[in-house]
């Protein structure tokens, strides 16, 4: 089970930390991903991260911006988001994906396994 938690409205240039934490199973053997989804639109990807935590990747849209990064002592992922626009505005997703240790991260949804219920971010203009 993956929760997230963490959104909220905040103003354009504001930031927020997303954190995902899943309960049962081995953490560290999914890489983990966050997505996102505006009204009216399709679920996108966001950026994710390796079960090592040393591979990542980021969407254009949110690169320099954003940073995934996990604990897996915690079993948690986290999402900061810096400098948030108001295009960033969008339900926010985690996503868990079962993969081998070497296995690079996914940007496909269709890779992941399992998906928390997602939060809220509203960025105001």
């Amino acid at each position: 089970q993956l929760q997230a938690s963490g959104g909220g409205l905040v103003q354009a240039g504001g930031s927020l930390r997303l954190s995902c934490v899943v309960s049962g199973g081995m953490f560290s053997r999914y890489a983990m991903g966050w997505f996102r989804q505006a009204p009216g639109t399709e679920r996108e990807f966001v950026a994710t991260i390796s079960r090592s935590g040393g591979s990542t990747r980021y969407a254009d849209s949110v690169m320099g911006r954003f940073t995934i990064s996990r604990d897996n002592d915690k079993k948690t992922t986290y999402l900061q988001m810096n400098t948030l626009k108001p295009e960033d505005t969008a339900v926010y997703y985690c996503a868990a994906d079962h993969v081998i240790l070497t296995a690079k991260p996914s940007e496909l949804a269709s890779d992941y396994d399992y998906w928390g219920q997602g939060t809220l971010v509203t960025v105001s203009s």
